[in-house]
């Protein structure tokens, strides 16, 4: 593309990038709003501060990258963001569908009404980020860190939360049919109203 071959890499929006390579870039600040990166290779990049807003990511991968960035409404349905820096991130109504999350970093980051259907979250941190209303279902959330969440209205059937932090968690009104909690820890947690039919609450740490 014209603009990658110039090095203006900060006004992107709209472009078709299928399929490139675009590792290791400092793309801090620039203007991807709507870009095309279906398969895109971002791994590594300095996304930080940029615009994402409604990107199509499907299938790329962002391993490592920093993309501490406004996503609203982007798609990164199957997308690999293992270990990515996504803290303060604007994840608001995102499609993250089958996407691998594990080890990343989620603290505080906003991701409420995404869909985050059999997403890999191993291991994440997502202290303190804003889930109301997001579909987990069948999520893998095996010994990630959500204390302090706000998973109000959760849909979180099927989902892996073995070993799960969510100690100070709100989980009010949240659905937890035939989830896995086993060993789980919700120390203080706020789980009025929750539904827990058929979840596995084996050594599920409660209230002390």
């Amino acid at each position: 593309m014209e603009a990658i071959r110039n090095g203006q890499l900060q006004q992107l929006a709209g472009a078709n990038l299928e399929d490139y390579d675009l590792s290791q870039l400092q793309l801090q600040g620039s203007n991807l709003t709507g870009a095309h990166l279906v398969g895109a290779n971002l791994r590594g990049s300095n996304l930080e501060a940029a615009r994402l807003d409604g990107a199509n990511l499907l299938g790329a991968s962002l391993v490592e990258a920093d993309l501490r960035s406004s996503l609203l409404g982007v798609n990164l349905m199957q997308a690999d963001l293992s270990a990515a820096d996504l803290r303060g991130a604007n994840l608001r109504g995102a499609n993250l569908m089958g996407a691998t999350l594990s080890r990343a970093a989620l603290c505080g980051t906003f991701l409420s009404g995404a869909n985050l259907t059999t997403v890999n979250l191993q291991g994440a941190d997502l202290r303190g980020a804003d889930l109301r209303g997001a579909n987990l279902n069948e999520a893998n959330l095996q010994g990630a860190d959500l204390s302090r969440a706000d998973l109000r209205g959760v849909n979180l059937s099927g989902a892996n939360l073995e070993e799960a932090n969510l100690r100070e968690a709100n989980l009010a009104g949240a659905t937890l049919t035939q989830a896995n909690l086993l060993c789980a820890q919700l120390e203080n947690a706020n789980t009025q109203g929750v539904s827990w039919t058929g979840a596995c609450l084996t050594g599920t740490i409660f209230d002390r």
